[in-house]
């Protein structure tokens, strides 16, 4: 008879010197690669709160050693700040509505391998991820359209990302199985049933991806608002906080010695006290779908 040879359930295995040194080095590497990836991040929250003068002569910073709170008083006091995060918010929360709305049902229509001119599509898709019109056709289309200077200039020149659409119909193709489809045809189910009652339940993960995705990108628009806004009560955040910095800057002109060192300390940290006033909202949401983002790519991933 052949021996059994597996291990009974709860017994220990002990590890080998060859193990424990790979596992040792292993944790080494790690803690270095976080501290790599971290320590910028503690720094700029860090630079926001000391004195510049400090910040500015190179120092290694471990802990705020001379808090200097200017720099968040004129930041948080700027009065179009606030006006410049609910447009953030209202841009950031249409816009991903409005991709979400085109990519996820595109994804799954080039997923169908039945879908009429699929290969042509999905080309035509591509395509644009390396030839572009260029800033002034764009800038023509949007005005021509009558959306200049309105929140759907915001939201519908970037309503669907190529590379976004890429992910999802991958994403479709291995996640939804084609017996599942066959399946739901043979119990009398249409191509809309199927979608909306089973495709979508079931890609959760996707869609938690994507919004992530497009979250990001429309809270961090900066360009586009340049070009397609012209009301300051309409710009976002990342326009609001660079007119700050930019303000702060020019009003050195003109000041007396001591003022300019004063005025030059508080425009050295508001670099700081912006970057993380703009990231902030972004952290806090992050860890809710963080645990969908690699597993999202991984299974969405583009397969050759």
């Amino acid at each position: 008879m052949a021996k059994n040879n597996a291990v009974p359930a709860g017994t220990k295995v002990k590890m080998g010197t060859g193990d424990k040194i790979f596992t040792t080095v292993n944790v080494i590497i790690m803690i270095f690669v976080c501290l790599i990836i971290v320590y910028p991040l503690y720094y700029v929250v860090l630079a926001s709160i000391t004195d510049p003068v400090i910040v500015s002569s190179g120092k290694l910073l471990l802990y705020p050693e001379s808090m200097y709170l200017e720099g968040y008083k004129t930041t948080l006091g700027y009065k179009p700040l606030w006006i410049g995060y609910w447009n953030t918010i209202r841009y950031t929360v249409v816009g991903t509505i409005v991709s979400l709305i085109c990519t996820i049902p595109a994804g799954y229509a080039l997923s169908r391998k039945d879908l009429f001119g699929r290969k042509p599509i999905m080309f035509l898709f591509t395509f644009t991820m390396f030839f572009s019109g260029g800033i002034v056709p764009l800038f023509l289309t949007v005005k021509n359209l009558h959306i200049y200077n309105t929140i759907w200039a915001m939201v519908l020149p970037v309503a669907v990302s190529a590379y976004n659409l890429i992910v999802c119909r991958s994403f479709f193709e291995s996640g939804v199985p084609d017996e599942l489809l066959e399946a739901a045809q043979l119990d009398g189910c249409s191509d809309f049933g199927f979608f909306f009652r089973i495709a979508i339940p079931i890609s959760s993960t996707i869609i938690a991806v994507m919004t992530l995705f497009y979250a990001t990108a429309m809270w961090n628009q900066f360009f586009n608002a340049l070009m397609f806004l012209q009301d300051e009560d309409m710009m976002p955040l990342q326009v609001i906080l660079r007119n700050l910095v930019l303000m702060n800057q020019s009003n050195q002109m003109g000041s007396s010695a001591a003022e300019a060192v004063m005025k030059q300390k508080l425009a050295d940290q508001l670099k700081y006290c912006v970057v993380v006033v703009s990231a902030f909202p972004l952290l806090c949401v992050y860890p809710f779908v963080q645990k969908y983002f690699a597993k999202g790519v991984t299974i969405g991933a583009v397969k050759g």
